[in-house]
């Protein structure tokens, strides 16, 4: 029997540094089994130089990565999304498009770390924070048995994880 492969889109403003790191984390920890994309409402058009040098220093390949819309995924063609999660609180208040399929969404609050206007150290280890946070969810998600829930029951675990609750 062959396993379902979930495409799960991870969603902030500037589709720049969380969710191009969410992507990476979950297409690694995922892999046979979820196919992580990301995207933003307003996306700044390059990945952030930190995100970049974050993934090589954890040997991730970086070339494919890019900063995109969000519309991307709404249009006839797109992988057929079992999942989005929005990683910023902005992304989340937005009106998003409609996705086909009605995927089970949910939302994980993050700091922004491209917006740390400190020192190159603090910038630093503000993308480590984030990246070792997203690591911990994804590390959680990718333990869930997708076709055992529900969709309402698998939209709340989802959002247990990017809060400080442990799932049921």
């Amino acid at each position: 029997m062959t396993a379902t492969l979930h495409h799960v889109l991870f969603l902030c403003t500037g589709n720049s540094a969380r969710s191009i790191l969410a992507e990476a984390i979950l297409n690694r920890l995922g892999a046979g089994r979820f196919q992580a994309h990301s995207a933003g409402s307003h996306p700044k058009g390059e990945v952030h130089p930190m995100a970049v040098e974050l993934l090589r220093e954890h040997g991730y390949a970086t070339s494919g990565l890019r900063s995109k819309g969000w519309e991307e995924f709404a249009q006839p063609g797109a992988p057929q999304l079992a999942l989005v999660v929005t990683v910023c609180d902005a992304a989340a208040g937005e009106a998003c498009p409609v996705w086909p399929g009605a995927p089970v969404t949910a939302h994980w609050s993050l700091d922004d770390p491209a917006a740390c206007e400190a020192s190159t150290d603090q910038q630093r280890r503000a993308f480590r924070r984030t990246y070792h946070e997203l690591t911990r969810r994804i590390e959680r998600l990718v333990q869930l048995d997708l076709e055992a829930l529900d969709p309402r029951e698998l939209g709340a675990r989802l959002d247990a994880l990017g809060s400080c609750e442990e799932p049921a």
